[in-house]
């Protein structure tokens, strides 16, 4: 087993040294268990030879899981934890008794400077708790968000939205935070040079929306004049899976109900269209016609390919994948820690948000006529 750090280097196998990204894992939290973890990880480390990872979870079925797999315990250190976060404990629960769980020991190793991004397919809100307690937020920050991929008409495929979950509130302030931090998580994580800020309400005009929102509005097209974003206004719910913007900003009540409410559907259709393609010996005849469109469509919607919310605001990187993710999802969060880790992302978000609020107190009449939700 190796001791890495997410400064030490490597060797390859040319001889070559390069730097290599320690990712921390917490293989006992998903709906598969560590089976599922180890082979993502896997599948990981065969891609992509630069990443490390510490293991967190229980050391005999992790050293027995490895072992099978060629050459994967030459980039992973085991973490031995006593208990599991399960997905029926509560936040606080486990934030007062969880210390010898795999997911604080997750946390932990970003913490100490270990790794520089966690990835757990655990308890969503046990996973914020603690990163909130152990990590802190970022200064200037009032809100962590969580961000969240969705499929839309963009050339990359998908746009991003936040927050989905991390709190049901936010006011004009935490909004305006929520833009500075999607536009840097669509900069270092999708690659969008100038990403697209809309701001989702119930319609587009600007005296429709709740007094918070409508001062959010101001806020954010002021910040937009320095920073590099283009902020396009108010968006609709059919707005976001458009090619309007390429990032949502709500608050955590309605992102969550629109993320939640999207699954659904998308499960809905699927269902539907397995039931119409099975109807009748001539319905299926056509579904073999049409498998290479059917391949095509499955694969560009396919949560796997893009599973991870984003936890932002933190000193720290981290990743939720879906507990329900399968090696390729898993592979998929670790892809995008990956990413996200090369582009010293929490610095970035941190810089941004500093020199806001900077602007903000040289400014501070910008917004404050109306709308304030204390």
């Amino acid at each position: 087993m190796v001791t890495e750090t997410s400064n030490q280097t490597s060797s390859g196998a040319s001889g070559t040294v390069s730097q290599r990204t320690v990712i921390s894992v917490d293989a006992m939290g998903g709906d598969h268990g560590p089976a599922a973890v180890v082979a993502g990880i896997a599948l990981s480390a065969e891609k992509n030879p630069e990443i490390g990872f510490i293991v967190h979870g229980d050391k005999t079925q992790l050293e027995q899981l490895i072992s099978k797999r060629h050459g994967l315990a030459d980039v992973c250190e085991i973490r031995h934890s006593d208990s599991v976060v399960t997905m029926d404990d509560k936040p606080s629960n486990v934030v007062r008794n969880g210390k010898d769980s795999s997911m604080w020991s997750t946390i932990e190793a970003v913490r100490n400077g270990e790794a520089t991004v966690a990835v757990s397919c655990g308890n969503t809100g046990a996973l914020m708790a603690l990163s909130m307690i152990r990590l802190r937020k970022l200064p200037g920050i009032n809100r962590p968000a969580i961000a969240c991929l969705w499929p839309s008409r963009n050339p990359g495929g998908f746009n991003i939205m936040l927050d989905v979950g991390a709190d049901i509130r936010a006011d004009q302030e935490d909004l305006l935070q929520y833009a500075l931090m999607g536009a840097s998580y669509a900069r270092n994580g999708m690659g969008i040079k100038r990403p697209r800020i809309g701001l989702l309400n119930v319609g587009t005009e600007e005296h429709k929306g709740r007094a918070e929102l409508k001062v959010a509005n101001d806020l954010i097209t002021e910040a937009s004049k320095g920073a590099n974003f283009e902020y396009v206004g108010f968006v609709e719910g059919g707005d976001i899976p458009s090619n309007r913007v390429d990032v949502i900003i709500t608050d955590g009540f309605t992102g969550n109900i629109a993320l939640k409410t999207g699954e659904g559907t998308a499960t809905l259709i699927r269902e539907f269209l397995n039931a119409a393609f099975r109807h009748s010996l001539l319905s299926r005849l056509g579904a073999l016609f049409a498998l290479t469109s059917l391949r095509r469509l499955t694969e560009r919607i396919d949560p796997r390919r893009v599973n991870g919310g984003v936890f932002l605001g933190l000193n720290g990187t981290v990743i939720k994948s879906h507990g329900a993710a399968d090696e390729t999802g898993v592979s998929a969060a670790i892809k995008l820690a990956f990413t996200l880790a090369q582009s010293e992302f929490s610095e970035k978000i941190a810089a941004r948000v500093a020199s806001v609020v900077v602007e903000r107190q040289d400014n501070p009449s910008i917004g404050d006529n109306n709308g304030r939700t204390e």
